[in-house]
């Protein structure tokens, strides 16, 4: 069965961290490029961070650039998220997607990260 599964969401201060994954069952990531999104209640779906498919280049959307890493391992079939610093506007359901130019679109089933004092 082809599925994303998001794991490492959780509960933690200000100023905490978290490492979120997710990983690939059914399919391999290797020429796929992987993105993370966000979506907190109420608002739109945000793009958090991207990875082209051999992992050199990467893209931030602006609200996370400095905090949040992204990086990949094909051989694991898992990306990961490396999130720094979070701040309550952080919280949100996170989920990820794998694309590619001629592939079928798969997406996550998302892991909540909550941020609060």
């Amino acid at each position: 069965q082809v599925r994303l599964v998001g794991s490492g969401g959780g509960s933690v201060h200000p100023g905490g961290s978290l490492r979120l994954a997710c990983a690939a069952y059914g399919f391999t990531i290797e020429r796929y490029s992987m993105t993370w999104y966000r979506q907190a209640p109420g608002k739109d779906r945000e793009l958090v961070a991207t990875i082209s498919v051999a992992g050199g280049n990467t893209d931030y959307g602006d609200p996370v650039k400095g905090r949040f890493i992204i990086s990949r391992d094909n051989a694991k079939h898992t990306v990961y998220l490396q999130m720094n610093n979070l701040q309550p506007e952080d919280t949100a359901l996170y989920f990820c997607k794998a694309h590619g130019a001629g592939r079928p679109t798969y997406w996550g089933q998302g892991t909540q990260v909550t941020v609060t004092s």
